[in-house]
């Protein structure tokens, strides 16, 4: 590591070559710490309540990664899920986690592309997707994708970040906003036009800055403790940075430029079709 190679270099770095989910990646899953989406369990487990999630409801977790939303629709709330994650490494340490918790019998996980889900079509009561759809190239075909998977009257849950990317700092574009779900993230009436042009009819929409300002500060604290353990060296400068970072991602969430959102929506009408 050369004393000019920045943050965002190495986070590129580790992506190019781990395109599957950025949560593979050592440096990004140290700097979100073990709660990789806002709200963690408690922001899952209001999603499933707006959505309706019950016990024996086949519900498909679209980028699953190690799978813990899974797990825990499935123990709590008794429901059937399949995990759907295009990295095989989540995918194996998922598989180990359901096993290792007891849910072999309720979770699954199969590997696939967003875009192109591996599932039979009108498969599922239920589509969950969290801190996920902002990081698809084809979120439009993605949406689509969850779709076909529903059966009449099923239900899509998204969990996402909400950005105004023409009011954030250069800053926050790179491969650390990848990494953060801010890079390719939609405005906060993004996610519910998209719906609509899907077939979807939004039945619930809830704002959860908070739990976004929440985790920011967290991670901002745990980067200021390492700081202060480690020597003077090229590694504290790369910490230093990202507290600049994280702080730059603070104001614009205060200036609403930034933010967490839950939409619920149900199958209606036939889609849109594409000019």
């Amino acid at each position: 590591m050369t004393g000019g190679t920045s943050l965002d270099e190495i986070l590129g770095a580790e992506l190019g070559g781990n395109c599957a989910s950025p949560y593979d990646s050592p440096a990004a899953r140290w700097l979100l710490g073990g709660e990789l989406h806002p709200g963690g369990d408690a922001l899952t487990r209001r999603l499933a309540h707006l959505a309706g999630v019950r016990r024996g409801w086949r519900v498909l977790d679209v980028a699953s990664g190690r799978g813990p939303t899974a797990r825990l629709l499935a123990s709590e709330l008794g429901a059937e899920v399949t995990g759907v994650e295009l990295s095989p490494e989540s995918i194996a340490a998922a598989r180990r986690e359901a096993e290792a918790a007891g849910l072999g019998d309720r979770v699954r996980f199969v590997e696939g592309d967003a875009e192109a889900l591996p599932v039979a079509s009108g498969a599922f009561d239920a589509v969950v997707c969290e801190c996920a759809l902002c990081l698809f190239s084809g979120k439009a075909q993605a949406v689509a994708e969850m779709r076909r998977a529903l059966q009449p009257g099923g239900v899509v849950a998204i969990a996402d970040v909400t950005a105004e990317l023409e009011d954030l700092p250069a800053s926050l574009r790179g491969a650390v906003a990848r990494v953060a779900c801010v890079g390719e993230a939609l405005p906060r009436d993004g996610y519910a036009e998209m719906l609509g042009d899907a077939g979807f009819e939004l039945v619930a929409s809830e704002s959860h800055d908070g739990a976004l300002a929440a985790m920011t500060e967290r991670v901002e604290a745990r980067l200021r403790v390492a700081r202060m353990l480690l020597p003077a060296d090229s590694s504290a400068r790369l910490i230093g940075e990202a507290i600049e970072l994280v702080g730059e991602a603070q104001r614009a969430i205060v200036a609403g430029s930034l933010g967490y959102q839950l939409l619920v929506a149900r199958t209606s009408t036939p889609a849109r079709r594409a000019n």
